[in-house]
């Protein structure tokens, strides 16, 4: 392994300690806080002090359903500070704050060729860890960034901006990379079932595109954090019936575009529903393998296009960087709730069980850092 440089020009009293605390996922529905080696860092590589990591609906499905092997320490949506940089990297030194992609593909394979991405088998090699298996490692005080991530997927953080707004640049790629896969065009109705985070940021992305956005959701308190992002036209679900009233919007026909943000393979009938014959739904949520009842009649008589959409995109990658740095929405206003690495298995545990009033959660190892 290659020597690292010395940690952080902002504090020069701080070394890299042997061990670290993380969140480590032991199996269905068990994540502890354990003591783990900080993972050692090889040519190429980096070695990054996580500040704040989001709490991802992706990793709770993993957590909730046992789909993959433990142990693993989870956690993507990742900004932090350069802490140690291995032989050959010169693009990052000690003491840079970024953020870090744990997807990257290749560029060359098929899937690449015909640009999805998420299909490439690089892609699929998670590219960050904090140990075990490579799994994303946010939840850590440190992750390790393997070389083409360090090449191809890490951003440097203006010092303008916080770490709570960068680590939305991940999420932010993944929403707009479904927004371009519905090819929305000005003028055109797109309802927004869900609004948790991920329903807000699609939603406030597809208003930017031109459309004319609904929202709906169960409780009235997201709706009212939606509507201070500008989404002010929106169905209360636990009241009305959110089919009739898009029609009613929208001259009986329904909306053009329905836009799933929300788990819950029920609620695709829903969607469909929602939309006029020829119009199109996008799953963006349903990222849980299983089964779901479609009337195949609404495909094939109505002409309704069912389409998906998942993870992120790196032709996206500069203009996701762009609109979360220069700050284009005010993300960080979509935290609602922090945790410090301490309190980890908490944070999770709202986060799989959401109340009316929770949004984005964040665990922050760096919780206690001033001054970087």
């Amino acid at each position: 392994m290659a020597t690292a440089r010395e940690i952080e020009p902002q504090d020069r009293s701080f070394r890299i300690p042997a061990t670290m605390q993380a969140a480590v996922y032991r199996g269905l529905n068990d994540v502890r806080l354990e003591m783990v080696p900080v993972p050692e860092i090889g040519p190429g590589e980096i070695l990054v002090r996580v500040h704040t990591c989001g709490i991802c609906g992706t990793d709770l499905k993993k957590i909730s359903t046992g789909s993959h092997s433990a142990p693993r320490i989870f956690g993507h949506e990742t900004s932090g500070v350069v802490a140690a940089v291995g032989q050959g990297v010169s693009n990052f030194a000690a003491g840079d704050r970024v953020m870090v992609f744990h997807h990257i593909p290749c560029g060359n394979c098929y899937y690449c060729e015909h640009k999805t991405f998420a299909q490439c088998q690089t892609y699929k090699k998670v590219g960050c860890t904090a140990g075990f298996e490579a799994a994303g490692g946010g939840f850590a005080e440190y992750v390790r960034v393997m070389d083409w991530i360090v090449n191809a997927g890490t951003v440097r953080i203006p010092h303008n901006v916080s770490f709570e707004q960068a680590c939305f640049v991940e999420p932010v790629n993944t929403c707009m990379k479904g927004i371009e896969c519905l090819r929305l065009q000005a003028g055109e109705s797109v309802l927004v079932i869900g609004q948790g985070p991920i329903g807000i940021m699609l939603a406030t992305l597809a208003q930017r595109a031109g459309a004319d956005v609904t929202t709906s959701d169960l409780y009235r308190e997201r709706l009212t954090i939606s509507a201070t992002f500008g989404l002010r036209n929106s169905v209360d679900a636990s009241r009305d019936d959110v089919v009739q009233r898009v029609r009613e919007q929208t001259d009986g026909r329904g909306a053009d575009v329905a836009i799933l943000a929300v788990n819950g393979n029920n609620l695709i009938r829903t969607a469909m529903d929602s939309v006029r014959p020829g119009g199109r739904v996008l799953l963006f949520a349903q990222t849980a393998r299983g089964e779901a009842t479609i009337d195949p009649a609404a495909i094939c008589v109505d002409e309704k296009t069912l389409l998906g959409s998942y993870s992120a995109s790196v032709e996206l990658q500069d203009q996701s960087v762009r609109l979360v740095m220069d700050r284009e929405i005010e993300l960080d206003r979509l935290i609602s709730h922090r945790f410090p690495l301490s309190r980890c298995v908490e944070g999770l545990n709202l986060a799989a069980h959401p109340k009316p009033d929770s949004m984005k959660i964040v665990i922050q190892p760096g919780s206690s850092w001033e001054g970087i």
